[in-house]
């Protein structure tokens, strides 16, 4: 393969991006980095060679330290044709995520895992990778249960993708299963739980649906008519609001936030409070907070759905048993 010799511009601009590719890759061919830069292996070679004269200005500004430039592995080039950085010029040595902070956007990603039209992509399980690799240390602090994107989200992400209405199987807390025929408006989370939030042919309004509650979901083959109807800010009105009761330390009451509640009782340093949510079932992610100082009193509904979920989350700490194989 013939190319026109690189300008001093395009030798720049190609070092620059360069440098981080090699680095991300850990090792690669020269074939492979030819192909990614568009440039011939001999031109691929020539700068990976250059590479060993760049680095950190000394103290005069002319001289470097042996450490201070970058350096490859000289024998996998000549044997193998394989680049690897073997001194990086302390580009590593850049602020990092703690632990914990990678935990968090950890446990992020994996919620945005569970939206349809990401899921397929490969992206969060990419960027998911990097941080792990971008932490200061292993993010070992929190393990993310797998969330699987449910056959329901996928009906509905493709009803507004296709501009059609949706039919399904509701079941509301103490009430006969109906069929709904609704025109998707959006989806939205709250409170870690899914909502599909439309117009329903049956109200003749706009509801906000809880995906947990939503069975043998549908397309159908009317067209959206209300998709630009008015959403309310706030679940109130649009949906059937249900009440949590809740017991906490007083000192603890900043934590919940901006969330809906009324106080119902206050003594000993400890509160009673009547939460407002969509559905009961939401208070186990409220209750996650509180690292077990909030007992839910009531609906039974609500404290069996927190117990489950901390025991869930538990399970995923336990050790297993080793087999009678793998003891010494």
């Amino acid at each position: 393969m013939s190319s026109a010799p690189l300008l001093a511009a395009d030798r720049v601009r190609l070092y620059l991006t360069l440098v981080p590719y090699l680095l991300e890759r850990g090792q690669v061919t020269l074939e492979e980095a030819a192909a990614e830069f568009g440039v011939t292996t001999a031109q691929m070679r020539a700068m990976v060679e250059k590479l060993t004269v760049i680095g950190l200005p000394g103290d005069s500004g002319y001289w470097q330290l042996p450490q201070e430039m970058f350096d490859i592995d000289w024998d996998l080039l000549e044997q193998h044709g394989v680049i690897e950085i073997t001194n990086d010029v302390a580009l590593r040595r850049v602020p990092r995520f703690t632990a914990r902070e990678a935990a968090a956007l950890l446990a992020g990603l994996q919620l945005v895992a569970a939206v349809p039209a990401v899921a397929d992509s490969g992206l969060v399980h990419g960027l998911m990778a990097k941080l792990s690799r971008g932490s200061s240390n292993a993010p070992l602090e929190l393990l993310v249960a797998p969330v699987d994107v449910t056959e329901v989200q996928q009906v509905v992400s493709r009803a507004l993708h296709d501009g059609v209405a949706v039919a399904f199987r509701y079941q509301a807390p103490d009430a006969e299963p109906t069929t709904r025929t609704v025109d998707p408006r959006q989806v939205l989370m709250a409170d870690g739980q899914w909502y599909l939030q439309g117009w329903c042919h049956l109200r003749q309004a706009m509801r906000t649906f809880h995906l947990d509650r939503v069975s043998e979901a549908r397309l159908t083959e009317i067209p959206i008519t209300h998709g630009d109807a008015p959403v309310s800010a706030s679940f109130g009105g649009t949906a059937d609001v249900d009440h949590v009761t809740v017991r906490l330390p007083e000192r603890l009451m900043p934590l919940l936030g901006a969330f809906p509640h009324e106080e119902i009782d206050r003594s000993d340093a400890v509160v009673t409070v009547r939460l407002s949510m969509a559905d009961p079932r939401g208070i186990k992610r409220i209750a996650g907070r509180f690292g077990g100082a909030l007992e839910v009193l009531e609906p039974s509904v609500a404290r069996v759905s927190t117990h489950d979920w901390a025991s869930s989350a538990l399970e995923l700490y336990k050790v297993p048993e080793p087999t009678p194989a793998q003891v010494d």
